[in-house]
């Protein structure tokens, strides 16, 4: 068989060029971010949470126009009423309708959360960073404080400091303020571990060489590089923050009445489980549950897909 392999001087010419095959075969360069994106809508659970997390935005903007009624809006001749085609949620002790002033506090308890995330950030990268890169004493010393700070229960400090507020004074701010008071921390040690890894590379060493004060390289090399588990960090810090809130409005230190949040709805309804009204306790504690339930798996969904080894 061998013998009958005959060659010819052809099979030895370069072969030519079939541009029009090769734009069959070729397709775009796919970037990082559209790789997440694929990858993360690969994944239908975190995908389910990214969609709930989405319709409660959605509702929390128009579902308090929905049915006409006002959040604050009280008919004492209907009080107690049972969810129905008028009142969809039925109604309160005071007669205010549910449905809107859920959807009202979702507005609180969102904005809370989100608020709360964004701060840990700014604060958390701000500070991680300049003690990674800082190092040496100033390392230690902020995260000394840092430590100490974290040392403290991070409910039982929001409670302290919100029992320091004035009644008059309690609010969505003094709120945010209570939950970011330590909330920073876990972002800080975050970043800062991050950084500690990425400051050994030759590029950030070039950097400093050359004169590159601090702020800039942390925002020039180092966030952009860590911006990864930062993003999964803030996911999951949002409804640790709607939790907190509800908690504080549970006890009576938070959102302050008429206003509505998940928390103040718990709240008020325990007034009315003793008759039986478990619906006014159950429709705040779907929402909590639903929406810590959204941001958690889209969370993990966020973290498989940055780093999907």
């Amino acid at each position: 068989m061998a013998n009958d392999l005959k060659f010819t001087e052809e099979m030895f010419l370069p072969a030519e060029d079939n541009f029009k095959e090769a734009e069959k075969i070729s397709r775009p360069t796919t970037s990082y971010w559209s790789g997440v994106w694929r990858r993360l809508k690969a994944n239908k659970l975190a995908l389910v949470g990214m969609i709930i997390i989405a319709l409660l935005i959605i509702m929390a903007i128009i579902g308090p126009h929905l049915n006409g009624y006002k959040y604050d809006e009280m008919h004492l001749d209907q009080k107690n009423l049972k969810p129905s085609a008028e009142h969809w949620f039925g109604t309160d002790t005071l007669g205010r309708d549910l449905f809107t002033r859920a959807w009202s506090g979702a507005r609180i308890s969102l904005f809370i959360g989100l608020a709360a995330a964004v701060i840990d950030f700014i604060i958390g990268v701000i500070y991680g960073g300049i003690s990674a890169l800082r190092g040496g004493k100033t390392d230690n010393i902020m995260m000394r404080i840092a430590e100490v700070l974290y040392a403290i229960p991070y409910l039982l400090m929001v409670i302290l400091i919100m029992v320091v507020f004035p009644e008059e004074g309690r609010g969505m701010f003094s709120i945010i303020v209570a939950m970011t008071i330590t909330g920073w921390i876990q972002m800080a040690r975050l970043v800062r571990g991050q950084v500690l890894q990425l400051k050994e590379f030759e590029y950030v060493h070039a950097s400093q060489l050359a004169g590159g004060k601090t702020s800039w390289i942390l925002r020039k090399h180092m966030i952009p590089n860590t911006m990864g588990p930062i993003l999964v960090n803030i996911t999951l810090t949002v409804p640790t923050a709607i939790f907190g809130e509800a908690t504080l409005s549970f006890l009576g230190l938070g959102i302050p009445a008429p206003q509505a949040s998940w928390g103040t709805l718990a709240s008020d309804a325990l007034q009315s489980i003793l008759i039986g009204n478990f619906y006014q306790l159950l429709i705040p504690a779907i929402l909590i549950s639903l929406t810590m339930f959204a941001f958690n798996v889209f969370g993990d969904g966020l973290r498989d897909a940055l780093d999907p080894r």
